[in-house]
């Protein structure tokens, strides 16, 4: 589980079909072989590292559903460490499982912000609420607006100066995760919908009375 709140924008090294590898520093603190970085927003496990870079195997699937495949040596990535139990948790919870890909489609300045709106899937869509949660390359963002099609956030100075949202351009693929909340919601309310209720869950022996 991650936060979307990034600590450090890492740099890609080498691509190899199936493998990264990324110099990094800070994010590695606390790290071990087995453990899980996120990775543009999408969590990955750490085959190899040192001081100051560590290595990832991607699957086929992952590089299909995400933009990973896209990366080059010399690109800069989004890195975060999973959150500690008790931690603090200063966005919203991210599952570093990608929903899906979204470009971007407008970049505009306003407010001392920029206003970058992306395009997106029904999929996508349909889970995104105006003041609602989204992670974009795995950055905690509130959505200020939205349409059919596409929604809006808001990029502060910081988060343009200390993730890669600030060099994005018209028509970069991006990580899109929807709030993990809003899909539970959906599946409840289709468990309501079929009938689930109390009753039934006592006497099936999910719950005791």
């Amino acid at each position: 589980m991650f936060t979307g709140i990034i600590q450090e924008v890492g740099r890609v090294t080498s691509v190899q079909f199936g493998k990264l590898a990324i110099a990094a520093s800070d994010v590695l603190q606390g790290s071990e072989l087995g453990g899980s970085i996120a990775v543009n927003g999408v969590c990955l496990t750490i085959t190899n590292f040192n001081t100051n870079s560590f290595s990832v195997d991607i699957m086929l699937e992952t590089l299909e559903r995400t933009n990973l495949g896209l990366l080059r040596a010399g690109g800069g990535v989004n890195l975060e460490r999973p959150l500690a139990l008790g931690g603090q948790l200063g966005g919203h919870l991210v599952q570093g499982h990608v929903d899906d890909t979204g470009r971007v489609a407008s970049i505009k300045w306003g407010g001392g912000a920029i206003i970058i709106r992306f395009e997106a899937s029904p999929e996508v869509m349909r889970y995104v609420v105006e003041k609602g949660f989204i992670a974009v390359d795995g950055v905690s963002l509130t959505v200020v607006a939205k349409d059919v099609s596409s929604f809006q956030v808001s990029v502060v100075d910081y988060t343009q100066e200390h993730t890669t949202l600030g060099s994005r351009q018209v028509g970069d693929l991006v990580n899109l995760e929807v709030d993990v909340i809003a899909k539970y919601v959906e599946q409840l309310s289709q468990a309501r919908n079929t009938g689930i209720t109390v009753d039934f869950l006592q006497e099936h022996g999910f719950l005791v009375s």
